[in-house]
């Protein structure tokens, strides 16, 4: 599970860099054509091929950046803005008709620097390389100014507004995976918080009666041995209510509810992105048979949620029989844990069964046998 925020960032980097990667194939090609057209002289494509290069060895990392949070500009941003204005100062003054000219890198320079900057100085920037851009356009090769205003800014708007999203989109990600994972440590710590109440409150009084008792028959030992032997029986007393009272405790901890761990699984499976499918029988079933029921139901689910990327689990309880199927299976399964090791001796124990193992359907199949 922790895998998958990492994944989806991946994944959006990945599209991000590839997109990237065609642009300045196209933007190379364009200054190739540019040159073989005599519109551009040799020492300026050089100049522009430069500067291409400089721009896009630098957006990937300036992506990367932005990415984790929103850092202020940086001299990496300054330096692939300057390239981009070098490139877009180097446009001919009679381009081709019907090939497109590398202003667009300004535009995309643009929508890096959206990543770094607040909205409202994101806006002050863009209307200012729109109009700078077409200005120096219009006023080099004289095109109509509509003709270029328009699609610059079109294009601008659309750039920088899809940049935002991805950003968004990951964000959006990362946080509900942070919220997931700081709610369920807080689970973890109100259990722990809970459980050294119901320890202190079982044992803090009856531990401190003991030890002053058996501190008072240590020195009654040598005086009045009949009230030190007294004290003494007290001390013994005392000692198996309190050991009484714990084992009661741990087996308040220890009896699970099989309907609770089944709507449990339910909501942890959905909520991790994979669809779940209960059909259960219990009816007949003793009270320790749906004890060691939710206790492979809870382990199941731990082991889907934590090794496997499943899309769907199917879970049924027939006659004491359970069966955890999920389509999670990726590669070659490793060693079973220390949890399902735990959980096969619990059963057998108990008198049942258990295994967990890949199926030849590729899922993999948790199934463990209680007597009912």
């Amino acid at each position: 599970m922790a895998a998958r925020p990492e994944t989806a960032r991946k994944i959006l980097l990945y599209w991000m860099d590839a997109a990237i990667m065609l642009l300045g194939v196209m933007f190379v090609a364009i200054t190739v054509v540019y040159l073989v057209a005599g519109r551009i002289s040799t020492l300026n494509a050089a100049a522009v091929l430069v500067c291409l290069v400089g721009c896009f060895s630098l957006f990937p990392s300036l992506l990367r950046d932005a990415y984790e949070a929103r850092p202020r500009p940086t001299p990496k941003l300054v330096a692939a803005g300057l390239s981009a204005a070098v490139a877009v100062s180097l446009v001919p003054r009679q381009p081709l008709e019907g090939v497109p000219s590398w202003l667009e890198i300004g535009i995309l320079w643009l929508s890096i620097a959206a990543l770094y900057l607040p909205l409202a100085v994101t806006l002050c920037l863009g209307v200012a390389v729109v109009a700078l851009v077409s200005g120096y356009v219009i006023a080099v090769t004289g095109q109509p100014w509509l003709g270029v205003l328009l699609p610059e800014t079109i294009s601008a708007v659309l750039l920088t507004a899809a940049m935002l999203v991805w950003r968004w989109i990951w964000w959006t990600i990362r946080d509900a995976h942070d919220g997931k994972e700081a709610k369920a440590r807080l689970a973890v710590s109100e259990e722990r918080l809970r459980f050294a109440r119901d320890l202190h409150d079982l044992l803090g009084h009856s531990l401190s009666v003991i030890t002053l008792k058996s501190e008072l028959a240590a020195k009654l030992a040598t005086k009045d041995a009949g009230r030190a032997s007294a004290e003494m029986a007290q001390v013994h007393r005392l000692a198996g209510e309190s050991l009484a009272e714990v084992q009661q405790a741990v087996h308040g901890y220890q009896a699970l509810d099989l309907d609770e761990e089944l709507a449990g699984a339910r909501v942890a499976l959905e909520a991790a992105g994979a669809r779940c499918l209960i059909d259960a029988r219990t009816d007949g079933l003793s009270p320790a048979a749906r004890t060691l029921l939710a206790w492979a139901v809870r382990e199941g689910t731990t082991n889907v949620l934590k090794h496997s990327a499943a899309t769907r689990c199917a879970i049924t309880i027939d006659g004491g029989v359970l069966e955890m199927v999920n389509d999670g299976v990726a590669g070659r399964p490793s060693a079973s844990g220390s949890g399902l090791r735990g959980l096969s001796e619990r059963l057998a124990t108990a008198g049942g069964s258990f295994s967990a193992r890949p199926t030849p359907a590729g899922e993999f199949l948790l199934r463990a046998a209680v007597p009912a």
